[in-house]
């Protein structure tokens, strides 16, 4: 005989219902915006956060999805109210921090020195608030090194907290020490740390750091042996493999390469919103135009304007193609 639920189950259900409704709109969006469906990853959180105005997990992808198309206010927006509803959310507040970064680019120095002290300040907050945030930390320590010393940079810092992450994370503790020796100019012990960087782990990132490096310094083979290296090493065919394409792309050096590489990606179920598809579309749709594939480069833009249809840089290259 089927039992019937009692009343009490029955209100906890109903109570139960909208949030877990609520969960799959936020796990729908996630999914969206790992894709590279910005514009659909928006509709979905902005229902999800109609059902819950104080969903911070909402918020703060929304914030992402923003970000992803260097839409610089509304992400700052975004992340402010994800923060403000959980502010010891160590994720959240890395991207508040990338946020105030992104927004900084587009500002008056006068603003823009104003914001760089918000990006330190929540860098900080992130890594006081999970220790073990190492995306959170390696954000922190690339400011430290890249701002100037008067909106917050600090090296001393930035060698001290390497000291903290060998540990945990040696692979990133060797990466922020070699741009400590960058920033000090100090190109071999650089090149040292990067190359220790890569025996930490063999990661792709590592390599394509090292590759970087080399392009930089004007070494093109030792770059193009690199990034080899890095596409070897990324057996999931993540965000590394645009890191990649986009040295060679710089470069001007091995194209198929380059070109194998983004569709690699863009094939891949390892996506996410380190390099946004639209994003990537648009990368690959550029490359076959510079080497005369006007048709395949269309086919592209159309593919990152049905992702993004509000992305002004592919509505451009769709206009001008």
């Amino acid at each position: 005989m089927t039992r019937l639920p009692s009343l009490g189950k029955v209100v906890v259900l109903l109570l139960l219902a909208p949030l877990s409704a609520l969960c799959a709109d936020t796990s729908a969006g996630f999914a969206a915006l790992q894709q590279g469906r910005v514009d659909d990853a928006e509709k979905i959180l902005h229902s999800a956060i109609t059902a819950d105005p104080r969903a911070p997990r909402a918020h703060q992808l929304l914030c992402r999805v923003y970000y992803a198309q260097d839409l610089s206010s509304e992400a700052v927006r975004a992340c402010e109210m994800a923060v403000s509803l959980a502010p010891n959310d160590s994720v959240s507040l890395d991207w508040l921090g990338r946020a105030y970064g992104l927004k900084a680019g587009h500002v008056n120095p006068l603003s823009g020195f104003a914001l760089a002290k918000k990006v330190r300040a929540t860098f900080e907050r992130a890594v006081q608030a999970d220790p073990n945030n190492m995306d959170a930390a390696t954000d922190l320590g690339q400011f430290y090194v890249d701002a100037p010393s008067i909106a917050g940079g600090d090296i001393d810092r930035a060698r001290q907290l390497a000291a903290n992450m060998a540990s945990r994370w040696p692979a990133r503790s060797h990466r922020l020490l070699a741009y400590i020796a960058k920033k000090n100019h100090d190109d071999q012990t650089a090149e040292a740390e990067f190359k220790a960087a890569v025996s930490a782990g063999h990661t792709p990132e590592a390599y394509t750091d090292l590759a970087l490096f080399y392009q930089t310094h004007n070494q093109p083979d030792q770059a193009l042996s690199a990034i080899r290296d890095a596409i070897r090493a990324d057996k999931n065919h993540g965000p590394a493999l645009v890191d990649a394409a986009s040295i060679l792309i710089d470069a001007k050096r091995a194209p198929d390469l380059a070109e194998r590489a983004l569709r690699d990606y863009l094939v891949s179920p390892a996506k996410s919103d380190d390099a946004p598809a639209f994003r990537v579309h648009l990368k690959l749709g550029k490359l076959l135009a510079a080497h005369g594939d006007q048709a395949g480069a269309q086919r592209e833009y159309a593919a990152a304007l049905a992702l993004a249809p509000n992305y002004a840089p592919a509505r451009e290259a769709a206009k001008g193609a």
